[in-house]
């Protein structure tokens, strides 16, 4: 009778850790993190939200589980990746502007952090910047009102320039506000201006091939497809001949030339710190909308000598970064 006893103890005291650990784990709070593109674009952003976290206590694993979903640039999996973190029952759910209409459309009561938005109020994202409404909050990068900058910088290095092509996909709101923009700038300095439409990755190569001839630069208006395909843009750009302008300075690989945007990095650290609000009960409702405090303007001089390009010195000094 002892041995049995002395048997079911030791089992019993062998097994109740595990279990405790098992409900510890199981009731860690759960962010569902939901990249609109690739892994790989994302990494330094993703690396900055999750060390704001850490330094605010949430260490991954320990304090918080995260989920991590890649949409790949496809839109289609915006609504598949919302649907599984409802499943989840995940406790906030951070993202981009492009995808919240999918997760809004999941769930109205998960609170939704955009990290980055072009214009949430225009896109009714939220319903002002001081009261979002819903539970729906975030971060803007005020992409619709740079587009004068960016030409003028584009202008202020190529003194000649008469004709700019811009690649957009259409099928998103927010690049078609920027295309608008940047159209009304552009008529204002005497600029023409080629639209290359694009809806889906197969797009891009058909896109390039339907230049009027002539287009000086590429402005590029980014959202979650152009993002997962900038590499694949810009070397069709170099192969073109065309210097490419951004708005993020994350999508100068493969030969983008200039960056000038609110600097993304700090946006997701930023987004740390509403999810540290909201998971310390805090309701999107009560969390305004804020605006970048950082801009960057980056100038990639592998792809200036790869386009026969001199950068002024000038120029130069004026960068935030210089990739060589």
């Amino acid at each position: 009778m002892r041995r049995r006893e002395f048997i079911k103890a030791f089992v019993g005291s062998a097994v109740w850790p595990l279990a405790a650990r098992a409900q510890q784990a199981a009731r860690l709070p759960t962010i569902g993190y939901m990249g609109a593109g690739s892994q790989a674009t994302w990494s330094t952003w993703t690396a900055a939200f999750v060390k704001r976290m850490s330094e605010l206590g949430w260490i991954e694993g320990r304090t918080v589980t995260i989920e991590y979903r890649w949409a790949e640039g496809r839109r289609e999996r915006f609504d598949e990746i919302a649907a599984e973190f409802v499943r989840l029952k995940v406790d906030v759910i951070v993202t981009v502007g492009s995808a919240v209409p999918a997760v809004t459309q999941a769930t109205s009561t998960i609170p939704i952090v955009f990290a980055i938005a072009v214009d949430p109020v225009g896109s009714g994202l939220v319903a002002s910047l001081a009261r979002p409404g819903g539970n729906v909050t975030g971060l803007t990068n005020q992409a619709t009102e740079l587009p004068s900058k960016r030409i003028e910088l584009l202008r202020e290095l190529f003194p000649d320039l008469r004709r700019l092509a811009v690649i957009a996909n259409v099928s998103y709101a927010g690049a078609l506000e920027e295309v608008r923009e940047v159209q009304a700038v552009a008529r204002k300095v005497g600029l023409e201006v080629d639209i290359l439409e694009i809806r889906r990755s197969e797009d891009i190569a058909p896109a390039f091939g339907t230049f009027k001839g002539g287009a000086q630069a590429l402005y590029v208006c980014p959202d979650a497809l152009v993002n997962a395909n900038h590499t694949r843009i810009n070397t069709l750009a170099l192969g073109a001949r065309l210097p490419t302008i951004h708005g993020l300075r994350d999508l100068l690989d493969g030969g983008g030339l200039i960056s000038y945007g609110a600097k993304s990095t700090d946006l997701f650290r930023r987004a740390g710190d509403l999810v540290d609000k909201i998971l310390h009960g805090s309701k999107p409702i009560d969390i305004p909308v804020e605006q970048p405090t950082a801009f960057e303007l980056v100038i990639n001089l592998t792809a200036a000598k790869a386009l026969g390009l001199t950068i002024p010195e000038q120029f130069l000094l004026r960068a935030d970064e210089v990739i060589e």
